[in-house]
Formats: C-alpha cells, structure tokens, sequence
C-alpha cells in the first residue's frame, strides 16, 4: 500500500512538472486565425495574448465590415489555440481519469 501511494505522488509529480512545461510552451506558442479568405489576419499566443493583426488595405473601406471580419479572425485564432492547448493537455494528463468537463491547467 506504501509503494503505491508513493508512486501516485511521483506520478503526479511528473505530471505536474510536464503540466507546467507545456504551460511555458503554450506561452510560446503562435496560432493565426483569418477571416474573409486572409483579409484579415490575427496572431495570438497559446495563453490568448495578442501579438499581431494585419488588414488588408481591401477591408477599410467599410468598418462595420471590418469589424465582423476582426471578431470572425479571433474567434478563429483563439480556437485554434484552445485546440493546441487540449492537445498538448491530453497529452500530459494520458491515463489520468478526470471529470467531465474538468480543464487543466485549473
């Protein structure tokens, strides 16, 4: 009984070291949603951090399209990095039974 507990603290201890690895990764990591066939373009960072629009010049010429094109790209890039993230995440926490609907990190 001794030995098992001790290998569920080392085995969460990895876990939790390899949890934080990705976490720094995440950080790193750089995903580009588009919207209007590449009119617009946003760069975000695993943690949800803008790094970079680019708007074609096309797209000025009427705001409140432009606007639905910067919400559509976002949206776009931020799915994608929740996509990388549940990747990376499962990865981690493989063979680990968690609740449903449960996210790490918490």
């Amino acid at each position: 009984m001794r030995g098992n507990i001790a290998q569920m603290m080392q085995k969460a201890q990895r876990m939790q070291e390899n949890m934080q690895k990705v976490q720094e990764e995440l950080g790193q990591l750089e995903v580009t949603g588009q919207a209007g066939g590449g009119v617009v373009k946003v760069t975000i960072t695993g943690k949800m951090e803008a790094r970079k629009v680019a708007i074609d010049p096309s797209a000025l010429a009427d705001a409140e399209m432009l606007e639905d094109l910067l919400v559509a790209a976002l949206n776009d890039a931020v799915a994608k990095a929740n996509e990388e993230s549940n990747r990376r995440m499962a990865a981690v926490t493989a063979g680990m039974p968690l609740p449903p609907g449960m996210k790490l990190p918490f």
